[in-house]
């Protein structure tokens, strides 16, 4: 059976399409679908920020045919994994949701990093190239860890 991630961040277009990207060159898409959302739905339809696609594609990552959209309370009931940016997409992803089973589904990405200590993964919207380049670096930390766990 497939195990289905979601990545969450507040646009879906500077975080979540990286870590979407990241997570998908490091898994067997057979086995592994990842996809992402925002908790706004301010870029729906949107590719991402070009910051995030030239971040990516220095990696050798392309994310430039990813689309924002809204994450839905369906999430839920599509994805395994629910893994959000920072406190606030954990508390709106939370606010959605309709029972435990849902809440569980639902973890701060650099949690696996760090258990306990809710670090966020830092929204770089409003900073420079190198913001970007901060997150990737980030997330790809959490991605090793999580890929292990994914395939045991």
């Amino acid at each position: 059976m497939q195990k289905k991630i979601l990545m969450v961040c507040l646009g879906n277009i500077c975080r979540s399409p990286l870590a979407e990207g990241i997570l998908a060159s490091k898994i067997d898409k057979n086995k592994i679908l990842v996809d992402s959302a925002g908790t706004s739905n301010w870029h729906v339809g949107k590719t991402p920020d070009p910051r995030s696609i030239a971040t990516a594609k220095q990696f050798g990552i392309d994310i430039s045919n990813q689309r924002a959209r809204q994450f839905t309370v369906s999430d839920f009931d599509n994805f395994d994994h629910i893994y959000v940016m920072d406190n606030s997409n954990y508390n709106d992803v939370i606010s959605l949701a309709r029972n435990e089973e849902d809440k569980q589904k639902v973890k701060r990405i650099l949690d696996v990093l760090a258990p306990g200590e809710s670090l966020e993964v830092p929204d770089p919207y409003y900073g420079g190239d190198s913001g970007f380049t901060n997150v990737y670096k980030m997330l790809e930390e959490a991605f090793d860890i999580i890929v292990k766990e994914l395939s045991d």
